[in-house]
């Protein structure tokens, strides 16, 4: 085992576990980007059932040919909000998102857990990749169940994190997520830390 092979893997590890990091954080962001939606219908619902079933409309503006067009403009947005609500469960669709960010951050600690036993040298070749093996299996059955996410998820997550660049990860992007310990540049003396076995 030389340091040149614990590094080429530690460096993969690091990508991995900086994708993780954005996958968790945008299935967060989705699950909060739906449940927003699911309020705002649900107000917009309740306001135009009270506009149209008490007949709020006909009394400001009379049982005429207006009062009816805005009274029959409103049951249909109110029939389709309904209808909307009746085919996507915008909650149960949050909840998959949330599920699938819990499972990602469980494999995010173990790609980090990983990445520590690195640094400490306490890990043998074979036995980091069959973990790095394992989590990549864990990660495919988590992506494989979740919901897709959006460019607004992501943008969200991104925000969230501090940092724009698309799936690829500069040592300070993966430092600014690592304790001290773990990460490759130091702050001080600007020099980038190797591991040592």
């Amino acid at each position: 085992m030389t340091t040149d092979h614990i590094n080429v893997l530690e460096g993969q590890l690091r990508e991995c576990y900086g994708r993780v990091v954005y996958s968790h954080k945008t299935h967060e962001k989705c699950a909060d980007i739906l449940l927003e939606r699911q309020s705002c219908i649900k107000i917009w619902q309740i306001v135009i059932s009270a506009l149209v079933t008490g007949s709020i409309v006909s009394t400001f503006f009379g049982t005429n040919e207006v009062g009816a067009a805005i009274s029959a403009v409103l049951s249909a947005s109110l029939l389709a909000l309904n209808a909307y609500t009746k085919d996507y469960d915008l909650g149960e669709i949050a909840q998959k998102h949330r599920q699938a960010g819990s499972d990602l951050w469980i494999i995010r600690e173990k790609y980090l857990s990983l990445l520590t036993d690195i640094r400490v040298g306490d890990v043998a070749l074979d036995l980091i990749r069959t973990k790095r093996d394992a989590l990549l299996d864990e990660l495919h059955v988590v992506y494989v169940g979740a919901p897709s996410t959006n460019f607004e998820a992501y943008s969200r997550a991104q925000e969230a994190l501090k940092k724009l660049e698309d799936m690829t990860f500069s040592d300070e992007e993966i430092d600014a997520f690592l304790p001290k310990e773990l990460k490759r540049i130091s702050k001080e003396a600007g020099n980038v830390r190797t591991s040592s076995t």
